[in-house]
């Protein structure tokens, strides 16, 4: 082996070594806790992307965005429970079923509900691109100052963010939905439609503690 050679595998070892063993280890604890997502209801995701986005598949192809919720709801069984069954839901009445990637619940345990390669209902105008992390709570405020929930919504997110090189810009609150460069919907009456949880100014403290967890 040349000097040259020993000195580039020892330059790949302390910089592209040490950031793929790095990226490895920000890979969070995470529980499998899926959803039913059988045959109809990726029947009816694909006919739902054909809707709204004019696209022909049920699969999440290079996510772009990641949208924060709170599920109004005091623990994550009741929201796995809301996501689980393929029916049109209360608010827009249609299917598939709403659902979200990834649930936070109160003790900062991390359930992971669908496959980040599959597409899912939980923002109007983004589905087709981003990836959907629900927390259990009631309000920005009281997520936010939960220190076990924070700590592991921020190493999912850190994560995620870095498996798909996804923007610090584009880790978005669902208020903050219509701002985005990524938002398109086909369906006129929707296209001003978005929820009110973590609004701009919450995200903003959301995203400085991410750059800093990152």
């Amino acid at each position: 082996m040349t000097r040259l050679v020993a000195l580039t595998i020892l330059a790949v070892l302390a910089f592209g070594g040490a950031t793929a063993i790095a990226a490895d280890a920000a890979r969070p604890s995470i529980r499998w806790s899926p959803i039913p997502f059988d045959a109809q209801r990726k029947r009816d995701t694909r006919a739902y992307a054909n809707r709204h986005y004019g696209l022909n598949t049920f699969q999440l192809k290079k996510p772009k965005v990641i949208v924060e919720h709170w599920t109004g709801s005091s623990t994550w069984q009741s929201a796995w429970n809301t996501f689980a069954p393929n029916v049109a839901d209360s608010e827009l009445h249609e299917k598939p079923g709403v659902c979200a990637h990834f649930i936070v619940d109160e003790k900062g345990v991390i359930h992971q509900l669908v496959s980040i390669g599959t597409m899912c209902r939980h923002t109007v105008g983004l589905n087709y691109t981003a990836i959907g992390i629900e927390h259990v709570g009631f309000s920005d405020g009281q997520v936010l100052g939960d220190a076990a929930q924070m700590r592991a919504s921020l190493r999912l997110t850190c994560w995620l963010k870095g498996r798909e090189g996804i923007a610090l810009k584009n880790v978005i609150g669902h208020n903050e939905s219509l701002s985005s460069p990524y938002h398109r919907e086909n369906v006129a009456r929707l296209r001003t439609q978005t929820h009110g949880d973590f609004k701009r100014s919450s995200m903003q403290k959301y995203r400085a503690r991410l750059q800093a967890a990152c």
